[in-house]
């Protein structure tokens, strides 16, 4: 079902208030709800501490379970998880609540880590059907989708994006654009998000070419440099290298800029989502849609820092 864009949130979009593309600080109710769903489907609600008639499967959750309850208040220093568990409460619903309620965002990734460490470990003990491949990639992929910028990465989480990267490239391209004389831009450039954060990485790389050639051409027109209406990205970088943008002293120095600006989001887009789409499936790395991601942002960031200097 296509995304609904309600009235407020065009009416923020009019205003300039874009959010960042990944938040770190806080985790939305609505993931955490679909984290518990996940557990309750990969290493299940373990049956209460009373009930002696279990087969070998409902042993192993439970088993698992509290050793995930009791890393959990031994690490955290507690002997309860809440001041209001139930003792007859199953481990599941103990974790579940103390998740659920927990308002630390590194606290709630705590569980989670712990939780998929445990999954792990369960299915490894009762050999269940599920695919830990898969587990891993829904949890990841739902972080994307609330715009999280976590992942669960060799038994741990890890931020998603470079601290760095997303500090000095993505942030600055996302305020840069935000003048509403880039507005054209900075929309293609939230869609390249908004398509990687829901795995259409066809759809991202071409929005990264988009944003890019909206850039160039934004810059060109504000210099009253000519172009051709019909140029291709190579065409309007060469026009921009030619127009003063970059001083000719530097212009030796700046090759390899040119270089990666001509090859890099313009031939990654092209060669694996501009063409053939009807003749062959593609399969894009996630990886190397992030790098282009980045790559645009960076783009972007030196050409209006570049553009503003001649001011």
């Amino acid at each position: 079902m296509a995304i609904v864009e309600l009235f407020h949130k065009r009416q923020k979009r009019l205003r300039g208030e874009y959010p960042d593309v990944y938040q770190y600080d806080e985790l939305p109710d609505k993931l955490k709800v679909q984290i518990v769903h996940m557990w309750d489907e990969t290493v299940g609600r373990d049956p209460s501490i009373y009930n002696t008639y279990l087969d070998s499967i409902q042993k192993n959750s439970r088993i698992v379970l509290e050793q995930v309850y009791k890393i959990l208040t031994k690490e955290l220093g507690v002997f309860k998880l809440t001041l209001n568990e139930q003792s007859d409460s199953t481990y599941f619903e103990k974790i579940s609540n103390y998740f659920l309620n927990e308002t630390e965002t590194e606290k709630s990734l705590d569980v989670v880590e712990v939780m998929m460490q445990a999954i792990i470990l369960f299915h490894r003990s009762s050999r269940n059907k599920f695919k830990l491949v898969e587990v891993m990639d829904e949890l990841n992929q739902r972080f994307r989708e609330h715009g999280i910028g976590y992942q669960y990465e060799n038994g741990q989480i890890i931020r998603m994006d470079s601290e760095f990267i997303h500090a000095e490239a993505v942030k600055p391209a996302l305020h840069l654009l935000s003048d509403p004389t880039y507005k054209g831009a900075q929309q293609e450039f939230l869609k390249a998000h908004e398509h990687y954060r829901h795995e259409r990485y066809s759809e991202a790389l071409i929005d990264c070419l988009k944003a890019y050639e909206s850039t160039l051409k934004i810059i060109l027109d504000k210099n009253k440099w000519e172009y051709s209406p019909n140029a291709t990205a190579d065409e309007l970088t060469g026009r921009l290298m030619q127009s003063g943008l970059v001083p000719e002293f530097w212009q030796q120095y700046f090759k390899s800029l040119k270089n990666t600006l001509t090859s890099g989001v313009p031939t990654a887009r092209n060669k694996l989502a501009g063409h053939g789409a009807a003749n062959e499936v593609r399969e894009i790395p996630e990886y190397l849609v992030s790098y282009i991601l980045h790559m645009t942002a960076s783009t972007i960031v030196f050409l209006i820092k570049a553009d503003e200097s001649l001011r």
